[in-house]
């Protein structure tokens, strides 16, 4: 039996952890599959993880302390500055020297990285018949800096496996003076589940995490119109982030407080709960790489709206067919679609039901049998 390893910065919260166990417990049904990770943020995955999986913690001792340096930054203190810095340049010196020895030291058959600086060093230090496969999760979002570090991290992989169609077309240009191979996988979605919203709640919902990208702002004064419009429709978003605070102001300051709940983190079976209680589901981000919460929403059967910013949505959805793509983020026109959903049922189940279809090629034993063609040298 092949042994594969796969590379992940730590499993935690997240939409690429999320994904490296979706694929560890698809593969551990073929393949021994162990997860090396850098960090060990908590006492297990966030995410349910196979039993067969197994893991292994790099770093013990030892967590990112962004967020600890970015607060003294903030509040000009020097000592602190001082120190987080020095602590983070030793966690960033350990987290090179583990994952180095472990890509030397391990006895996989197939190494699958899931971060640009690990595609570096697997390139550079795996043993010479180990297979080497990258797995880009990221937009580059029109920032060629990054796509030039994710070239050169590149460069010396046999495979790297892109999200999106676009993405794949944009990197197989780019490395094909170095002979890798490019290949489009899109995310798995866990299961479709059996049961479907009955689209006759008036809630919208969305899930994501509460930073500037996800547009979670402007939801809010999108939604502060529509309730104007409709005084009995609620939004419900989950999620957490550094906009919490900023969110719960505008929400207070305008009296929304019975309209729009913030659900903060929530586990998968909460927010499936939420999916089935929901009627339209809406997303505002400015970029996007994937964007499996949309086909997520989908397979509970919710018409989706979002905008044509978010590159991934781009590629999943089939405006007018399977949900709706709102250009150049014109507020507007978001308003009126999103009402138009509100006023006729008849439209969100025509969208629904499109939609129910398309997810089915995201379904994970459709998904990974391109994966296992990789690993079996039929790609």
């Amino acid at each position: 039996m092949k042994k594969i390893s796969i590379l992940s910065l730590h499993l935690g919260f997240g939409g690429v952890e999320k994904s490296v166990v979706a694929l560890a417990n698809l593969l551990c049904k073929t393949y021994d599959v162990e997860i090396a990770c850098s960090y060990k943020l908590y006492d297990k995955s966030v995410f349910e993880l196979d039993k067969r999986v197994k893991v292994k913690y790099l770093i013990s001792n030892y967590k990112p302390n962004r967020e600890e340096f970015l607060k003294e930054f903030k509040n000009k203190k020097i000592k602190g500055i001082i120190k987080e810095g020095k602590y983070a340049v030793k966690v960033l010196k350990l987290r090179k020297k583990t994952m180095v020895n472990y890509i030397k030291n391990t006895d996989s058959d197939v190494i699958i990285s899931t971060k640009d600086i690990f595609d570096e060093y697997l390139g550079n230090f795996a043993k010479e018949n180990v297979l080497k496969i990258g797995w880009e999760h990221n937009h580059y979002h029109d920032n060629l800096k990054y796509a030039d570090t994710v070239t050169r991290a590149s460069k010396n992989l046999d495979y790297l496996v892109l999200v999106s169609n676009q993405l794949t077309m944009f990197y197989k240009e780019r490395l094909r003076k170095y002979g890798v191979k490019c290949i489009h996988i899109p995310n798995i979605l866990d299961y479709i589940p059996k049961k479907k919203s009955k689209l006759d709640e008036k809630r919208i919902v969305s899930v994501g995490r509460l930073s500037p990208e996800k547009g979670y702002m402007d939801l809010l004064k999108i939604f502060n119109k529509i309730s104007n419009k409709y005084p009995d429709w609620h939004l419900d978003i989950v999620g957490d982030g550094v906009e919490k605070e900023k969110l719960l102001k505008y929400i207070n300051d305008n009296n929304l407080e019975k309209n729009i709940i913030l659900h903060g983190f929530r586990k998968k079976d909460y927010i499936d709960k939420l999916f089935l209680k929901s009627s339209i589901y809406v997303m505002t981000s400015y970029t996007e790489s994937f964007g499996i919460v949309l086909i997520e929403a989908m397979s509970y059967g919710l018409p989706v709206i979002a905008y044509s910013s978010a590159e991934g949505a781009l590629e999943l959805i089939d405006s007018g067919s399977n949900g709706y793509l709102i250009k150049h983020r014109n507020e507007e026109a978001m308003i009126k679609k999103i009402s138009d959903l509100i006023e006729k049922k008849e439209e969100r189940e025509k969208i629904a039901k499109n939609g129910l279809e398309s997810v089915k090629k995201y379904a994970g034993d459709e998904v990974v049998k391109t994966w296992i063609d990789i690993i079996e040298g039929k790609k």
